[in-house]
């Protein structure tokens, strides 16, 4: 239980780019109108869990002085990561900025004598038991000129778990990166870990000149922001208190290409029986999107979270759409920034409770994606009032990472991590997707939801596995 977790605290430091090996040229970075959207967001918080066999004394010796000089080596290629995000006072817009002599990654390790093969498994466990191996980030303060507002914007935890494991647990702020920039940030870093002479192939881009806002939604976003700010008085949605996560169970579910496909042919058939409508998309991505919706509308209501509301009452799914492929405007993967798009999608009560719940819940999201295929930007003038919509609806599912990033690959010279955890889901009621570690083209969902509701989700999705082979 969360009780018996304890994390003792071996060292505190702060990680910076080796002197002057950032150009000053680059060191202030404006918002695009990709990025605004993610101030409304809490930060992500990544763990990821490695085996490391060894005692805490080699851990000290041999792997801790690694990690901080290659986390240093990969900063200078990724130094917004270091920075902060800075609301100047004049103009009111928040900013990344660089300096030198205030600029630096908060890096923490710790022990752990928590059991590591348990924390790092798939079935439930106490949300609470995976706090402690998350860094902290700060709340806002006051930038090194005293007049503006300013916010780190990634903090590290390294936890060593003696002759067993070790995690790495990260926070950072979505409005700094996207899934695919993180994605080339942590590899580089462990990279350079592995080997520090690694040259990187191809340099991040800085570039903001490449998002060309040809519809203004840079001042509709900011207007959005700088009004719930007000009300707020935070600049970015904060991570909420622990105590909110208490009855919280957390546990992955494996959507392998076998059940994957199963549930497409059960679809189209179905479709056929009955004279419907195929999905017009049926990729793995909607087919597990559309069965777990289905699953959790269905646990929602056995639990009494959604019987309340009538059967024509609307439930939301909301997802990230990756914008290199879609936006009309070129900007290579190597684009250090945000750029993906919003896509919202509803179903009623009623449908998603149906015998035909899966089909037209993949229905909707597939309709949703070739939405965004043609126009990525054809409704974004509304992502963010459209969010207002979506929270208020209950049960919504939020949709967060993507199997396409292949976390997995990740390597600093252990292997490939044992498991991967997405932390933020805790608290903005989201389903977080990877790649399979085991099974190429297979997804890992991890869930957070109350110990009563994750039981009748357990068996509602292994039931709907079985019924669909």
């Amino acid at each position: 239980m969360a009780k018996d977790l304890r994390v003792k605290i071996l060292e505190h430091c702060q990680v910076s780019p080796p002197p002057d090996s950032v150009n000053p040229q680059t060191s202030l970075i404006p918002l695009t109108f990709f990025d605004v959207p993610w101030l409304f967001f809490p930060p992500t918080q990544p763990l990821f869990f490695y085996p490391y066999p060894y005692s805490t004394s080699h851990f000290l010796s041999a792997t801790l002085p690694t990690l901080k000089q290659s986390l240093s080596l990969t900063l200078q290629h990724f130094f917004p990561f270091a920075g902060h995000l800075v609301l100047d006072s004049k103009s009111n817009r928040p900013k990344i900025v660089y300096n030198e002599k205030h600029s630096f990654v908060s890096l923490t390790f710790a022990e752990s004598n928590a059991d590591f093969h348990y924390i790092s498994g798939d079935r439930p466990r106490d949300v609470e038991e995976f706090h402690p191996l998350v860094p902290s980030l700060e709340r806002s303060l006051q930038s090194s000129d005293d007049e503006n507002e300013a916010l780190p914007l990634l903090a590290v935890k390294v936890t060593v778990f003696p002759n067993s494991g070790l995690c790495i647990g990260l926070a950072y702020h979505h409005v700094a990166a996207d899934g695919r920039t993180f994605d080339n940030f942590i590899k580089t870093w462990a990279s350079f870990h592995k080997d520090s002479s690694f040259l990187i192939t191809a340099m991040p881009s800085y570039d903001r000149t490449l998002v060309i806002d040809k519809h203004g939604l840079e001042a509709i976003f900011l207007k959005e922001w700088r009004k719930k700010k007000s009300a707020e008085h935070e600049m970015v949605i904060v991570t909420k208190s622990k105590a909110e996560f208490s009855n919280k169970v957390r546990a992955t579910f494996v959507m392998g290409l076998t059940e994957m496909e199963k549930i497409k042919r059960w679809i189209v058939t179905e479709c056929k029986k009955k004279n419907l409508r195929e999905p017009v998309h049926l990729s793995p991505y909607v087919v597990t999107c559309a069965f777990v919706w289905g699953c959790l509308m269905k646990a929602a209501c056995n639990e009494g979270v959604a019987d309340k509301y009538p059967n024509d009452y609307p439930s939301y799914l909301g997802f990230n759409a990756g914008g290199l492929s879609r936006f009309d405007c070129r900007v290579p993967s190597t684009y250090f920034g945000n750029c993906v798009g919003f896509g919202r999608c509803e179903a009623t009560r009623g449908d998603l409770m149906g015998e035909n719940g899966i089909i037209l819940a993949a229905k909707a999201i597939g309709d949703t994606v070739k939405k965004l295929d043609k126009a990525l930007l054809g409704e974004a003038e509304r992502w963010i009032s459209d969010w207002e919509v979506f929270y208020r609806s209950e049960p919504h599912m939020m949709v967060v990472g993507s199997p396409k990033v292949h976390l997995y690959e990740t390597d600093f010279g252990w292997g490939r991590p044992n498991k991967i955890e997405e932390i933020s889901i805790d608290q903005c009621g989201a389903i977080s997707l990877t790649e399979s570690r085991c099974e190429r083209g297979g997804i890992e969902v991890g869930l957070a939801l109350p110990k009563p509701q994750m039981d009748t989700f357990t068996s509602l999705f292994d039931q709907g596995l079985k019924a669909k082979m």
